[in-house]
């Protein structure tokens, strides 16, 4: 069997996939997956802002709006992250010398984020 075929009355090409031919088309350009940020962000909209959801969904913009966030969302983090640990004086030399105090700072500090995160972008 060919692995290409073309139908002239609909003007469609086929390709053969397993025993089946389905329609070959271009193929969509892959979207990255989500992060977690962006997944935040869709339940949210999900459960508390409904007509948001849906309305970026049947444009077609839904993936688009939750990539943008999640890249604005780890961006935000990182940033903040940096700015708190130095702050703080959460550096490689405590972690060397004490490992466990640094484990809970950093945890401390990502839980403090988190927080900020959620807030300013995620339920905004």
């Amino acid at each position: 069997m060919e692995r290409f075929i073309r139908d002239d009355r609909t003007g469609f090409d086929y390709e053969l996939v397993g025993d089946c031919y389905l329609i070959a088309g271009e193929d969509e350009p892959a979207s990255p997956p989500l992060g977690l940020w962006g997944r935040r962000r869709a339940d949210y909209l999900k459960q508390h802002r409904r007509t948001l959801y849906y309305a970026l969904l049947y444009d077609g913009k839904l993936n688009d709006h939750l990539s943008h966030i999640d890249q604005q969302a780890r961006q935000m983090a990182d940033q903040l992250t940096a700015q708190l640990a130095r702050a703080e004086g959460v550096t490689e030399s405590l972690k060397a010398a004490n490992p466990l105090a640094w484990v809970q700072r950093m945890n401390s500090i990502r839980n403090r984020i988190q927080e900020i995160v959620t807030k300013e972008l995620i339920c905004n």
